[in-house]
């Protein structure tokens, strides 16, 4: 790989990681400010009210993948990635600065969600350019290995987050962290969102952005659905299933371990960043093991497996009280997790051609994954709110089983990517 498409890479990776950073920040601090924008209450009451919050941002998402795609399509893949992040910076900057509920009442989380549209406009419109962008960056021989790193900076996102809200805990009182310290975190996403927007507007353009005659068919919804209407249908239903797992074993997995296994809030984020300090380092290797023996062998190994572990480890970390024993537990779906995620957006490139790449890879992606991945909290705590807490435990079960039969009826993208350049 020559040492300019190694930097667009790199580049395009750590603009990605940054974005993430900002939209798992408020998840990884949702615990600590939900009394701030909320009336005060039981803590699963709060949580259903951040958690609702939460899926008004994935709600947005398909908003900002359509827009953004198209735009990405149109104008450039880094002309799109430079938009998504100077949303980002809006949405995090007004979530640093906004004041409490006991200030200025209902505004507060009236505020609080429009900074979340404004962030879930910048997700929806960041997968697509990003997985479009290192996709066709990337060489044919190693794109499951280089695609990886988009789960690489997006796992590394939400672990930068929870690394920050672990330094926030060491170094502030518990009252001073409620009080004012989380806002902290969002005023370091917003500044790293506006030195990013610098960097990715000096990014190369891909070749096969570039290689599009000037007459090429346009991008959009109506263009996309005649043209490939069972592309779109499996990657929502893959997005549904994948999305809905992930957010289950990573951003619920740590309110989880506190609102249903006991932990301590402190306890909970330290499991959990060991945990994806794991889960990011297995990316590449699964991006790997995609480019050897192909994508389709990944998707099933984790469509089935983790249809045979959801259920027993729900259960066995709703009763562990050994944070060790937690970390091991959590590894396992989060190996069989590796397998889709690694080469997840690289599978949805290469079903599209060039001309409606980056719309066809965010669009259905963004409804799938705001429909179940968005609610995954909520839909968790409302189980358990209802008392039968189990009841989750069998929903990403059967969303599994959903995403597997689409994967059995997707190609070997291997073999049959429309990415045309090597």
């Amino acid at each position: 790989m020559d040492v300019k498409r190694l930097k667009s890479i790199v580049g395009g990776s750590a603009g990605n990681l940054v974005e993430w950073y900002d939209w798992y920040a408020y998840s990884s601090l949702s615990l600590v400010f939900a009394a701030t924008f909320f009336p005060k209450g039981d803590l699963t009451a709060q949580l259903l009210g951040t958690a609702a919050v939460f899926a008004v941002g994935f709600l947005m998402r398909p908003i900002g993948a359509y827009v953004m795609g198209r735009y990405a399509d149109t104008h450039g893949r880094k002309a799109g990635l430079a938009l998504s992040v100077g949303l980002m910076f809006a949405g995090s900057m007004m979530i640093a600065v906004v004041p409490g509920y006991h200030s200025i009442g209902i505004a507060a989380p009236a505020i609080l969600v429009l900074a979340r549209m404004l962030q879930g406009l910048s997700v929806g419109g960041e997968y697509g350019a990003s997985a479009t962008y290192l996709s066709e960056m990337a060489t044919r021989e190693n794109r499951g290995f280089w695609s990886s790193f988009q789960y690489v900076t997006l796992i590394g996102g939400q672990l930068t987050a929870l690394a920050v809200t672990l330094a926030l805990q060491a170094l502030l009182s518990k009252e001073d962290m409620a009080a004012w310290g989380w806002r902290i975190a969002f005023l370091i996403g917003a500044l790293l969102a506006l030195v990013v927007y610098v960097l990715r507007r000096r990014l190369a353009e891909t070749q096969s952005f570039q290689n599009m005659a000037a007459d090429r068919p346009k991008s959009g919804l109506a263009a996309l659905w005649k043209a490939h209407p069972r592309e779109f249908m499996l990657v929502a239903v893959i997005s549904a299933g994948g999305s809905l797992t992930f957010y289950a074993y990573t951003t619920y997995l740590q309110k989880f371990l506190v609102n249903t296994s006991g932990f301590a809030v402190q306890t909970a984020t330290q499991v959990m960043t060991a945990a994806l300090i794991v889960y990011i380092l297995a990316q590449p290797l699964f991006g790997h093991l995609a480019d050897r023996f192909g994508r389709r062998p990944m998707l099933l190994l984790f469509g089935i497996g983790g249809m045979c572990v959801s259920v027993p480890v729900f259960s066995a970390l709703a009763v562990e009280k050994s944070a060790l024993a937690a970390f091991a537990i959590i590894l396992l779906p989060l190996m069989l997790l590796s397998a889709y995620t690694s080469i997840s957006a690289l599978v949805k490139a290469e079903l599209f051609p060039a001309h409606i790449r980056a719309l066809g890879v965010a669009l259905p992606y963004a409804i799938g994954n705001a429909a179940f991945g968005g609610t995954a909290e909520y839909v968790a705590l409302w189980f358990k709110q209802a008392g039968f807490e189990a009841g989750f435990y069998w929903y990403v079960t059967g969303f599994l089983g959903l995403a597997t039969i689409a994967f059995l009826m997707l190609p070997e993208t291997k073999h049959t990517s429309l990415i045309a350049e090597d």
